[in-house]
């Protein structure tokens, strides 16, 4: 059995110098762990699409980090896509994360696709695969998506992107390894056989957590509520919480067999780097 730990990284786009700065400073800090890919997200409704397409050829020329470009299909049209697709092909980047992408109302508000424009993930997955022969990653949901009719639904969906060409899925954040562990089980019932990537999310603010888990469909246990409670105003105390909780869950992932984890870092390289170096002896 492989033994090694394979990890990756989601990093977002600045909106301030100062974040920026931040930003460079935790690729800088993490680089050095030799993540397999780097993923940089799209702000909701493309309103970042400029500032991921600058981090990712940035990425590509300047570390020696893998990038992996988000791309939705929110707010543009197909030929503006396949140029922005083209441009990275052009560029050396050889990675997509496709994703349909949140409405441009905000998450809840009932996602309208444009006209012109690709329909949803599989279309995008398609359109992708015409221009090049890219590594693409879709999402997968471990628990019923928010605007989804059934768990069997978010299955038939993940199936259809994975036919389009996708190469690979990165799971919405869970603190509940049950619920992974019963998803890979009906994804292998349903015929996908590409890797299920699980998304780990430390839990930098609570309540944060709290809320934007309520959003996209992922349970809090209680047990995580109990971990945190009390630690509002103790933020040293809150990232050794936070630390501790992800090495128990990839712990017992990689004890399942799990080899491939993406962090989502919130382009906070301390947590991040301290997480991956509690887990790189656990083989």
């Amino acid at each position: 059995m492989n033994k090694q730990l394979n990890v990756s990284f989601e990093f977002f786009p600045p909106a301030t110098e100062k974040m920026e700065e931040i930003l460079w400073k935790s690729v800088r800090r993490l680089e050095v762990l030799k993540p397999r890919f780097v993923s940089v997200t799209y702000g909701a409704g493309g309103s970042t699409r400029e500032r991921t397409h600058k981090i990712v050829t940035q990425l590509a020329h300047t570390t020696s980090m893998v990038p992996a470009a988000h791309l939705t299909c929110v707010d543009a049209s197909r030929d503006e896509i396949d140029e922005i697709v083209q441009n990275y092909w052009d560029e050396g980047v050889r990675h997509i994360v496709a994703l349909r992408g949140d409405p441009k109302a905000g998450i809840g508000e009932k996602y309208i696709p444009r006209p012109d424009g690709y329909a949803n993930a599989e279309a995008l997955v398609k359109g992708i695969k015409q221009i090049g022969d890219f590594e693409i990653s879709v999402a997968a949901y471990p628990e019923q998506h928010p605007e989804s009719g059934s768990l069997r639904a978010d299955l038939d969906n993940l199936k259809a992107k994975i036919d389009a060409g996708a190469t690979q899925a990165i799971t919405q954040m869970f603190f509940d390894n049950e619920q992974f562990y019963r998803f890979l089980d009906e994804c292998e019932k349903a015929g996908i056989d590409v890797p299920i990537i699980p998304g780990i999310a430390p839990v930098i603010n609570f309540k944060g957590t709290v809320k934007f888990a309520k959003m996209c469909g992922t349970s809090v246990p209680r047990w995580l509520h109990r971990r945190f409670d009390g630690l509002d105003d103790d933020e040293e105390t809150r990232r050794m919480v936070a630390a501790s909780v992800v090495v128990e869950q990839v712990r017992d992932l990689y004890a399942y067999g799990v080899r491939d984890y993406h962090i989502y870092t919130m382009n906070r390289a301390e947590l991040t780097y301290t997480i991956c170096h509690q887990l790189k002896n656990i083989g």
